[in-house]
C-alpha cells in the first residue's frame, strides 16, 4: 500500500532552517509529481510546494518562493523541502502527497518556528 512517512521537523528560531523529508513507498515513486502541504491550528491546509516526476520543474507557493526548495531523489523514493528564513507564520504540520494519490497523507511533521 502506499506509504507517506514525512520526518525533519523541530523547533527553530525565526530565520533558521530545516529540511523537510518524505519516504515514500508503495508506488513507482518517480512516475508521480510530488508534492508539499502545510496546516496551521485552525486553518485548513494549504499547498506549499510542487516538483514534477523528473525534477525539471517545481512551482511554490507565493508565501514560500525565494525562501523554500523542493527536490527529489528518485533512486530513494525520497522528496525533500529545504526550508530557509523561517518565518512565524510558518509554523504548521508540513504533509507531502503524491499525484496520483491525492487522499493518501502521512503523520505529518511539525514545525515550531519561535524564540
Amino acid at each position: 500500500q502506499v506509504q507517506l512517512v514525512e520526518s525533519g521537523g523541530g523547533l527553530v528560531q525565526p530565520g533558521g532552517s530545516l529540511r523537510l523529508s518524505c519516504a515514500a513507498s508503495g508506488f513507482t515513486f518517480s512516475r508521480y509529481t510530488m508534492s508539499w502541504y502545510r496546516q496551521a491550528p485552525g486553518k485548513a491546509r494549504e499547498f506549499v510546494a510542487s516538483i514534477w516526476s523528473n525534477g525539471a520543474r517545481t512551482s511554490y507557493d507565493d508565501s514560500v518562493k525565494g525562501r523554500f526548495t523542493i527536490s527529489r531523489d528518485n533512486a530513494k523514493s525520497t522528496l525533500y523541502l529545504q526550508m530557509n528564513s523561517l518565518k512565524s507564520e510558518d509554523a504548521a504540520v508540513y504533509y507531502c502527497n503524491a499525484a496520483g494519490f491525492p487522499a493518501t497523507w502521512g503523520q505529518g511533521t511539525q514545525v515550531t518556528v519561535s524564540l
